[in-house]
């Protein structure tokens, strides 16, 4: 719903005013601070309507109002003015990332994001193509097999299989020789279909043992997508986030699992540019006074993963932005010359 001037304006100083200070906003305040020459009653039927579309609450201690979810959304979608760093503070923020192995160049982005934002950073690992160049069988002992898969860029993955066959040294050769010589470059899930079509000409043993590498090599892929959170301890400070046990536990849930963060991360490298997730609406932030902003970010023009700050719903976004914002676009450049 398109919002008339006036209340445009009025929320805007109402949000502004209470991520401020965290206090409820009066009507003789907002006649203050918002610049309207109106009268307190026309500033009060305006604030009416604008709690019965749902974009402020009254809380039951004051006669001031909040912002909901909802006005945070339209706050930050049409009347937010983003800042933005200048060249010094982006020059030195680049420096702090350096060029190092990528994933100490991850970590100091989070550690980034942290300390600029004073909240919590985080930053989705890239995630690892499930594609591989080169496979080997090495036999430990009976019935004990080492998988050694190595990716496209070198990286190498090992797993353990345990077979109810005790397969010599030729058959294991005979194995890793066709896998390489007919599916090297796929991905195991485009392997795991074509090695289906293709078992009837091979011997059962053989067939069996590339089936179990398959599914192996595809798990030991999965694991490399993890993320880096830096500065959760902040968020302790906050009172929004730390006012009651019960959202302190759904905090360090999130944290701790990760599961429903990566889903949002993956959400956000999905969408492209930064995206912002408030509070209950996204139904990915687990908490109604938690946001989340993210960017994507890439690594040689292509996406690989994202980043962002966690705080609380009541956080300054038009500095927050410009913060995830270029240090995605710092930790793309970093990792493409790394």
């Amino acid at each position: 719903m398109q919002l008339e001037p006036r209340a445009q304006t009025l929320l805007k100083a109402l949000v502004e005013r209470y991520i401020a200070d965290g206090q409820p906003v009066g009507s003789r305040a907002l006649s203050k601070i918002s610049g309207l020459d109106l009268s307190p009653a026309t500033i009060r039927n305006i604030m009416a309507d604008l709690e019965e579309m749902g974009y402020v609450a009254s809380p039951h201690t004051s006669a001031g109002r909040i912002p909901t979810p909802r006005g945070y959304r339209l706050f930050v979608d049409t009347l937010l003015t983003v800042q933005h760093l200048d060249e010094h503070a982006a020059a030195a923020q680049n420096m702090r990332l350096g060029t190092q192995q990528p994933q100490k160049i991850i970590a100091n982005a989070a550690q980034m994001l942290s300390s600029l934002s004073q909240f919590a950073g985080v930053v989705q690992s890239p995630r690892r193509e499930s594609v591989f160049q080169q496979i080997e069988f090495l036999r430990l002992s009976e019935k004990r097999i080492l998988l050694v898969i190595v990716d496209p860029r070198g990286d190498v993955q090992n797993r353990l299989l345990l077979t109810e066959v005790d397969y010599t040294p030729s058959q294991l050769i005979q194995s890793a020789n066709y896998l390489n010589q007919n599916y090297a470059g796929l991905s195991f899930d485009e392997v795991r279909l074509r090695l289906a079509g293709e078992l009837a000409q091979l011997r059962d043993d053989m067939g069996r043992l590339m089936q179990v590498a398959v599914e192996a090599g595809s798990e030991a892929m999965a694991e490399g997508d993890d993320m880096i959170i830096s500065g959760e301890r902040n968020l302790l400070s906050v009172s929004d986030l730390s006012s009651n046990m019960s959202s302190l536990r759904q905090m360090f849930d999130m944290f701790e699992q990760k599961t429903g963060l990566m889903q949002l991360l993956d959400v956000s490298s999905k969408a492209g540019g930064v995206q912002i997730f408030i509070g209950g609406e996204s139904k990915l932030v687990p908490m109604d006074e938690m946001s989340v902003v993210t960017a994507p970010y890439e690594v040689n023009g292509r996406i690989v993963g994202t980043l962002g700050v966690i705080g609380p719903t009541r956080m300054a976004y038009e500095r927050v932005i410009p913060i995830v914002d270029i240090t995605a676009k710092l930790l793309s450049n970093a990792l493409s010359q790394s």
